[in-house]
């Protein structure tokens, strides 16, 4: 069975997340599915936050976070949100945002993840 369904041939994908190699990303590291060529409607991403991770925004993508493991926080435009397993935040364009602590996450971009659209203030 492949691993991606090419996106030309199928009117879906397929992605087994413990076979696809995790990357650098602004909140630590991310096995990021669905990430193919002709695909823009959306990514799913699995993230395991480093406690240093970035804060950034996206000026195009809502971001959908569910909490699977570990605890932490999560700052968005400044506040800050406890953040535990079954947890979910929805983050809008332009939010200012970053998660704390030892947390692995879903992450849902919508429309589908663009390292264009990855900004920072500092």
């Amino acid at each position: 069975m492949p691993k991606v369904a090419n996106i030309q041939d199928t009117n879906y994908l397929v992605a087994q997340l413990d076979e696809v190699s995790p990357v650098p990303c602004p909140c630590g590291l991310a096995r990021r599915a669905f990430a193919v060529p002709g695909n823009d409607t959306a990514t799913l991403h699995m993230v395991e936050i480093a406690k240093d991770s970035r804060t950034h925004y996206h000026k195009k993508m809502t971001e959908i976070y569910l909490v699977l493991e570990g605890k932490g926080h999560i700052e968005l435009d400044g506040k800050i949100f406890p953040l535990k397993p079954m947890t979910s935040v929805m983050i809008k364009p332009g939010c200012r945002h970053r998660a704390v602590g030892q947390l692995r996450i879903i992450n849902i971009p919508i429309p589908a993840f663009d390292p264009n659209d990855e900004w920072f203030d500092d």
